[in-house]
């Protein structure tokens, strides 16, 4: 249950960012508000470190290196999501990043890529990916 409700707040930031950011985008700059989110989240995320931090910086060599690649692409999610939001409206763009990046993470868990568990599918989550589709021409269907 946890999960659930951490995969909800998840989700209900991610569309908040997604607005704000685009809003302050308008006002400053698409490049300029992606330097203050990556900034103002690399200072939360240090201050969370020191008081919550249980992992250690030294085992940084061990892992994959193209792991490392996480914040780079934390740049292109912030600049993709403020783009899209902004040309095509908040509802359809972000239904459109949720079904690529199901899409993706369909093939991430059924190849296991990446070191995840390798997981079986079946045409049950085939059919559940097909309706969200389905959803998303539905809710843009011109009259």
């Amino acid at each position: 249950m946890i999960g659930v409700i951490i995969a909800i707040i998840s989700g209900c930031s991610m569309a908040l960012q997604g607005v704000f950011n685009t809003r302050l985008g308008d006002k400053i700059g698409v490049w300029e508000t992606n330097c203050i989110v990556q900034l103002t989240g690399l200072i939360l995320t240090l201050i969370v470190t020191i008081f919550l931090g249980k992992g250690s910086f030294k085992a940084l060599g061990t892992a994959n290196k193209i792991y490392l690649l996480g914040g780079a692409l934390g740049v292109v999610i912030v600049f993709t999501v403020m783009q899209s939001i902004g040309t095509l409206g908040t509802t359809y763009a972000t239904s459109i990043i949720l079904v690529s990046q199901l899409l993706l993470a369909s093939l991430i868990d059924a190849f296991g890529w990446f070191d995840a568990k390798k997981i079986n599918f079946t045409l049950k989550e085939f059919i559940g990916v097909a309706i969200i589709i389905v959803g998303i021409i539905v809710f843009k269907w011109k009259h």
